[in-house]
């Protein structure tokens, strides 16, 4: 029994021994096994980051790029707007950017591709391969100024399939990324599982083998840790690369350009919008300091005051005017301050700055119409008193060349005079032109006659040197207008021409034609008038065209001119419903065209010229508040042989009138007077006697006057002498053809 009992009891430490054994073998055979399984999700963690990282990442980041080149701002669309706008500046970006195109594409075109990736992207290199093609077609079309759609037709490119080849690429890409995504958390998901194995394994096996449970233990503890780091770390990179993105396309697409420099004010980064608009690229500024942008209105010690305290921290806010790539500048408010690091020490500089161009542009128009409103309050103002004064030089003059021998030198000098006071009143009326305080009156005018009458003005004014020549049409020609304004047209456009010629031999010749109207005008009653005035000087840049009908835009120097002239002109046309255009080159000349509506004849007669005066023996009530007009006005009627009663003073002239309302034939006033107006005085005297004729003598046109009886004539100031008389006779002959 004993060897049995030996055995029995070797047999224990035997079986306990290889039990231990096995243990011991399947603990390490265990440990080896999830050591290796480690080893290889270690192995394919690392793979699957390297795949990510080098691959899906590094593609994606060359396609961003791809897409910004197909993109807004990109090559297409700055070649597109190379052939709308035709600016040379779009060009040139459209080059840099195809250049660009071709590193990237090659990059990419270098990785690990698909057949697929790489028929999408032969599809984009084809397409922007055309466009460059394209462009010398483009610029050569630009040079030889061809229109925008010609040049659209010849240059246009499909490029509908490589934006689809993009979103194809891109989807590729994506769907890479899904692929090393899931492939790494796959991997990290094994690694848990993994561990969770080991783990249970090591619970079966720790009464046999302690020490190796242990050890396993901790292998797992610190591959547990690793792996929950490493999901950690990527959980956190993905949120700051999502962060990063938002943050980077705010800037991008900020509306505000950003600027930003080291401490030496070395530029490190510029935005899209600092691009678009300034026109340089970073690439063109980078290492640079922010110089090139001054203008030079700014002085350099500001610039100075400005760095000093950006050294200290300080933020600096204010207005440039900077200049672009092209040479032409815009104005920016613009903020600089400075970056701080945790730490307090200035790492950046960063300039925020948003184009106000526009805005100081709408602030001077706005300063620019509160002076035109000034020009208008003070034309206004003075034209009265103005108009008065010329009133009585008209008057006088006339009333001293009816005494003057004929073809003395005293009535060459009266004609001086006359000529002065004409060109005066032209002058006033193109203020209150322009102030629009004298409206027209639209009539049909013989625009023959009245060329006739203001080339008479102007030969007496202008150098002999230059001809005035006026082609009659084969029959009188008449428009609907307003005679005041039809003669201050006429007047200075050939002034103008005049002027232009400096003293220079030379002709102005003026023509007027029924004509066909332009596509852009419309069929008028009784059809079209051309007016054109031509002159053979020295002619007009196209820059100088450009801006020729604006107010106070002149090319004259200081005193020469008030820039207004072509102004009222343009305006006058407009308000008669017409058109004014002008052909010009430089040495060629000039031509003036106007087109006006035509009217059919006038009834009413021709103004007569001097020495044909109407005359009478009626008796006239002669009202204004002005001296020198009432002594000019009963000097020239008592001349004419009118029995005469003037007054200054409306309201002792309405006493006089209601002593004997039958006393007067006809009344000719003042419109605007102290105490009394001429409307509310001519209201009283119609009370006492309706029939009474009435004349107003005004410097002041107002729209519509509504009285009752006869409607009353209306004579601008200064009246001529001549209307004066014809309107006095054609009133009382009226009134004497009336029935009884």
């Amino acid at each position: 029994m004993e060897p049995d009992g030996h055995h029995a009891t070797l047999k224990r430490p035997v079986a306990v021994a290889v039990a231990a054994f096995l243990l011991v073998l399947v603990t390490v055979s265990l440990g080896a096994a999830l050591g290796l399984l480690t080893q290889r999700q270690f192995d394919e963690i690392r793979e699957s980051w390297v795949d990510y990282s080098q691959g899906a990442e590094r593609k994606g980041i060359l396609l961003s790029e791809i897409r910004g080149q197909l993109g807004y701002g990109g090559i297409i669309h700055n070649f597109k707007n190379y052939v709308l706008r035709q600016e040379d500046v779009y060009r040139d970006r459209t080059e840099a950017l195809m250049a660009e195109f071709e590193r990237v594409a090659a990059q990419f075109e270098a990785l690990d591709l698909s057949t697929e990736e790489r028929v999408a992207l032969g599809t984009i290199i084809a397409t922007i391969r055309e466009y460059e093609a394209n462009l010398p077609l483009a610029v050569a079309a630009v040079d030889r100024g061809r229109t925008v759609m010609e040049t659209d037709t010849l240059v246009r490119v499909d490029d509908t399939a490589a934006i689809a080849a993009l979103a194809e690429l891109e989807q590729s890409w994506a769907s890479e990324q899904q692929l090393s995504s899931a492939r790494l958390l796959g991997a990290v998901g094994q690694g848990q599982t993994l561990i969770w194995i080991g783990f249970l394994s090591i619970l079966a096996l720790v009464l046999a083998a302690l020490a190796v449970g242990w050890l396993l233990y901790m292998l797992v503890r610190d591959l547990r840790g690793a792996v929950k780091d490493l999901g950690e770390e990527l959980r956190e990179r993905k949120r700051l690369e999502r962060s990063e993105g938002r943050l980077a396309t705010a800037v991008e697409q900020s509306p505000a350009t950003i600027l930003i420099t080291d401490t030496d004010a070395r530029i490190q980064y510029t935005n899209k919008k600092f691009t678009d608009v300034t026109g340089w690229t970073l690439d063109d500024i980078r290492g640079q300091t922010p110089a090139f942008l001054q203008s030079g209105e700014t002085s350099q010690k500001v610039y100075q005051q400005i760095r000093e305290g950006l050294a200290r921290g300080e933020a600096w806010h204010g207005v440039f005017r900077n200049r672009k790539k092209d040479g032409s500048s815009y104005w920016a408010e613009t903020t600089i301050l400075p970056l701080v690091s945790p730490e307090g020490e200035i790492q950046n500089y960063i300039g925020i700055s948003e184009d106000i161009t526009e805005n100081r542009r709408a602030r001077e128009q706005v300063v620019r119409a509160q002076k035109l409103e000034a020009v208008g309050q003070l034309a206004g103002g003075v034209a009265h008193d103005f108009n008065n004064i010329l009133t009585t030089i008209v008057g006088s003059a006339h009333l001293a060349a009816m005494d003057a021998p004929e073809k003395s030198d005293l009535e060459g000098e009266i004609k001086q005079i006359d000529i002065a006071a004409r060109r005066a009143q032209s002058l006033i009326r193109g203020l209150l032109t322009f102030a629009r305080r004298e409206p027209g009156e639209k009539r049909s005018v013989n625009i023959g006659t009245m060329i006739d009458e203001v080339l008479g003005l102007l030969r007496a004014s202008i150098p002999p040197v230059i001809a005035l020549r006026h082609v009659p049409p084969d029959g009188p020609v008449f428009v609907l207008g307003d005679q005041t304004h039809l003669h201050q047209i006429i007047m200075n456009l050939c002034r103008n021409a005049a002027e232009a010629m400096a003293g220079q031999a030379g002709e102005i010749v003026v023509t007027a034609r029924h004509c066909d109207p332009p596509e852009e005008k419309t069929e008028v009653a009784h059809g079209w008038v051309c007016l054109t005035v031509s002159d053979d000087g020295p002619g007009m840049s196209g820059d100088t065209q450009a801006h020729l009908f604006e107010p106070f835009f002149t090319t004259k120097p200081i005193g020469k001119g008030s820039g207004l002239g072509l102004s009222v002109v343009y305006g006058l046309v407009d308000e008669m419903g017409g058109r004014i255009t002008v052909d010009s080159e430089i040495g060629r000349g000039s031509t003036f065209t106007i087109l006006l509506p035509a009217a059919l004849a006038s009834d009413e007669p021709e103004a007569p010229g001097r020495g044909e005066l109407a005359r009478g023996n009626e008796r006239v009530i002669l009202i204004d508040d002005e001296a020198e007009v009432v002594g000019t006005f009963r000097r020239l009627l008592l001349r004419l042989g009118y029995q005469v009663e003037a007054f200054t003073s409306p309201v002792v002239a309405l006493e006089r009138f209601r002593t004997d309302p039958a006393r007067f034939d006809i009344v000719i006033s003042d419109m605007v007077m102290p105490d009394m107006s001429g409307e509310e005085l001519v209201r009283a005297l119609r009370d006492l006697r309706p029939d009474i004729p009435v004349i107003f003598c005004s410097a002041y046109k107002p729209g519509r006057v509504v009285l009752p009886g006869p409607a009353p004539e209306m004579l601008d100031k200064p009246v001529q002498p001549a209307l004066l008389a014809q309107e006095i006779r054609a009133q009382l002959d009226r009134v004497e053809k009336a029935p009884a």
